[in-house]
């Protein structure tokens, strides 16, 4: 079977890789020939589509809050990208992560980096909490982060559709196929075989396969310690009304945020349950026993809850540190990671994007420098911890 050649090739067509073909062909003007590879061209199973798609800027780590206020910018710019019917519903509508006496230190340490970095974000005592939200049991909190800008929720599969649809626009091609083999030569990777049999040389290869990064890389010989976790999202109607709800993190874990007229929850599994799956099984039990007693706890109104349905998705989870991989391998240096965000990877796709498209075309970081999430991390063993991941 006869090969095709493409100057970059992106194995992942989701968020992160529709990112990377956006930006190079838009902002960078790059004039080469693109293919985005992905094995579900339905995206039924894809972290982007799956997900809660929020975005926020309370992270500890200062490039993940750079990284997802850029993406706050680029939702702002949409229109004049994308053109005057362009819409995500992006509801600005705040985090809100609470903490007890003994997460109080960490959150308040948190807030001064996030305001270091410009971002809107207020600390709360227990009495401005009660002020502020009265639907919120407070007797047991010491300290509440709220975003008071720069933060909510979207639609995920608007976005995701306007990234695909304006690459597509610039020739950019889409190639349904899974990918089996990736050949080496020279410390290149060269070409990628699909389960077809057919073959797709390449010139630069960009890993954006979301919880399937790690399998991608061993592909090339090399490790990447992501690989898929299920999480649960829990879709529940509440009679009481709830005004000024952004998104609650609770101490707990527990999340829970508005959606349409109800709400949307979730929470992480404990650690010892939360192993590697294929399957999108929904965990009930996870709601039954974790997530609705915390939030008839935490929101006494919701304790007359209806669950109305749930689905799960998988996190691109990186077992080092739970943040992202971004930059070219070391020995294999036109294998470009976009990969590991653990949850954040939807709201920093546009950050990503650009990243991994400005690696491409200038062969290093320009507008935003991201080397810290750089691959070198993983081989040494060097977790960049973050303290909010959610």
């Amino acid at each position: 079977m006869a090969s095709q050649r493409y100057d970059v090739v992106i194995i992942g067509g989701a968020a992160i890789g529709s990112s990377v073909a956006y930006f190079l062909t838009h902002d960078l003007g790059f004039t080469g020939t693109i293919a985005v590879i992905e094995r579900d061209p339905a995206y039924a199973h894809a972290a982007t589509t799956l997900s809660a798609a929020s975005i926020r800027q309370q992270f500890s780590t200062p490039e993940n809050i750079r990284m997802s206020a850029f993406g706050i910018t680029f939702f702002r710019e949409l229109k004049a990208r994308f053109g005057p019917e362009a819409d995500i519903g992006f509801r600005e509508r705040g985090y809100l992560l609470l903490a007890s006496e003994a997460g109080e230190d960490v959150l308040a340490a948190n807030n001064a980096v996030q305001k270091a970095e410009g971002a809107d974000i207020e600390l709360m005592d227990r009495a401005a909490l009660a002020d502020n939200f009265r639907w919120l049991k407070t007797s047991d909190l010491t300290l509440g982060a709220f975003g008071r800008s720069g933060e909510g929720w979207f639609d995920a599969p608007s976005l995701f559709a306007l990234l695909r649809k304006a690459a597509q626009a610039k020739g950019v091609q889409n190639i349904h196929g899974t990918a089996v083999a990736i050949e080496c030569q020279g410390g290149q990777a060269t070409s990628v075989t699909l389960a077809d049999g057919s073959r797709i040389d390449c010139g630069v290869l960009v890993n954006a396969a979301g919880p399937q990064a790690g399998d991608i890389a061993a592909l090339v010989g090399v490790g990447l310690p992501v690989e898929p976790r299920k999480r649960c999202v829990f879709v529940v109607a509440c009679r009481a009304k709830l005004p000024n709800m952004p998104l609650v993190v609770d101490a707990t874990g527990v999340w829970v945020r508005p959606e349409g007229s109800g709400y949307i929850c979730g929470v992480s599994p404990p650690e010892d349950v939360d192993k590697r799956t294929s399957d999108f099984e929904v965990d009930y039990s996870l709601f039954e026993e974790v997530v609705w007693p915390m939030l008839a706890h935490r929101i006494p109104a919701m304790e007359a809850l209806k669950l109305q349905r749930a689905w799960a998705g998988h996190y691109d989870y990186n077992t080092l540190d739970q943040n992202a991989v971004i930059g070219p391998h070391p020995e294999v240096q036109n294998f470009l990671f976009a990969n590991g965000f653990s949850g954040h990877g939807l709201q920093q796709a546009p950050a990503a994007g650009r990243a991994i498209a400005e690696l491409i075309m200038h062969g290093q970081f320009v507008s935003l420098d991201l080397a810290r999430f750089g691959y070198e991390r993983v081989t040494a063993k060097r977790p960049v911890k973050e303290l909010n991941v959610i």
